[in-house]
């Protein structure tokens, strides 16, 4: 069965980060993806791009050498018979190889050119090298995370890197796409990490402006300060994840920690901090499998924070199948899901330039002017 974006044709630029990630949201429910790879890449030497394994799946490779006129030409053919092209070089350098949108677009006007970089396509540190970190620090979203004694602590790379970077591409994507569908002409999508990390900051920018919300770190109903909004440690060295906001909620979860839910009064602050130190002491004198026994038919919103290896275990992601284990890898399966065009997992990632030869026949180059592309190192990679 063919994904919601089955006949897309995709045309990624390899790169870390954001741009594969957000391609492989689209090749997951479907999109035709050819990924083009540094020619150096298939010859040995992979580089960063190596570590996108993880989000590499369900497209083809060739690789080009863009520092050739040739190659710049093979790329320029890839995009005159795709929907979409995607890449994630900082600001001027896909123009400055010849396959900017003006380059690419004039020859087919119904082109998606989707350039996704850290802080978008202008403004003063436009040209500045960054990373996830940066980007969700000055988009006012790194500030209000982690304890109120201690700096923020790095949110590893999904905030601003796959969040507001992959997961807004993919949506600017999809909105030109169907865009296209009235006016026939495509786009060009600026896709900034620090835009799309911003926006996730919308929920917390209305409390902020209603009063309900505090700068001070760890002093708000959501950012650690309430007992029954945060992780306790248990016996085992293991964590319990209390989300018990609702007072119906937050009563069931009195009732399994053996609490008498009077005297817990919910919602004053003052009393949160001697409340959490009280938790905390109690979760702490079981391990965290032995709560989640008590909390398993409760509404009492306790979960058990599992790492990488457990969470494909769980019995609830192994009744929906949230994990899939493909090619020899256990990894998230496509989301969201499709009642009648569901994704799925039908390639493994590809190696640099591992469809050159059946890319290049498909574009119509014939014997000779494929071997003379590899004699002249402009393409690389196997058959």
């Amino acid at each position: 069965m063919n994904g919601p974006l089955h006949g897309v044709r995709v045309v990624e630029v390899a790169a870390i980060g954001p741009a594969p990630y957000g391609v492989m949201l689209l090749a997951d429910l479907g999109a035709e993806v050819v990924r083009v790879d540094r020619a150096s890449a298939a010859a040995g030497q992979p580089g960063a791009e190596a570590s996108m394994v993880g989000v590499s799946r369900n497209r083809r490779s060739i690789a080009v050498d863009l520092k050739q006129p040739a190659g710049v030409e093979v790329v320029r053919r890839l995009s005159a018979a795709a929907d979409v092209f995607v890449e994630g070089f900082r600001p001027g350098v896909a123009e400055r190889l010849g396959v900017g949108p003006d380059d690419l677009r004039a020859a087919h006007p119904g082109l998606i050119y989707a350039r996704v970089t850290g802080w978008g396509q202008e403004g003063p540190l436009a040209p500045r090298a960054g990373h996830d970190l940066d980007y969700a620090a000055v988009a006012g979203a790194l500030h209000g995370i982690g304890r109120a004694d201690t700096s923020p602590p790095p949110p590893i790379n999904y905030l601003a890197d796959f969040a507001g970077g992959g997961a807004f591409l993919a949506i600017g994507v999809l909105a030109a796409l169907v865009e296209r569908e009235r006016s026939g002409e495509g786009q060009v999508i600026d896709a900034a990490m620090l835009d799309g990390t911003a926006s996730l900051t919308a929920f917390l920018h209305g409390l902020r402006g209603m009063g309900a919300w505090s700068t001070d770190r760890g002093s708000n109903l959501l950012d650690g300060a309430a007992p029954f909004y945060d992780t306790y440690a248990c016996a085992d060295g293991r964590f319990l994840a209390v989300a018990a906001l609702e007072p119906q909620f937050h009563a069931q979860l009195c009732a399994g920690l053996g609490l008498d839910a009077a005297e817990w009064p919910q919602h004053d602050p003052s009393l949160w901090p001697e409340q959490k130190d009280r938790l905390a002491a109690l979760i702490a004198t079981r391990t965290r499998d032995e709560w989640m026994e008590v909390f398993a038919d409760t509404d009492a919103c306790v979960a058990p924070v599992l790492d990488l290896d457990e969470a494909p275990d769980h019995p609830h992601n192994q009744a929906r199948g949230t994990f899939t284990d493909a090619f020899g890898r256990t990894q998230p399966a496509p989301a969201p899901r499709f009642s009648r065009t569901p994704g799925g997992v039908h390639r493994p990632p590809p190696t640099p330039g591992e469809h050159t030869e059946e890319v290049l026949s498909a574009l119509g180059f014939d014997d000779d002017e494929r071997r003379a592309l590899r004699a002249d190192g402009v393409v690389a990679g196997g058959g």
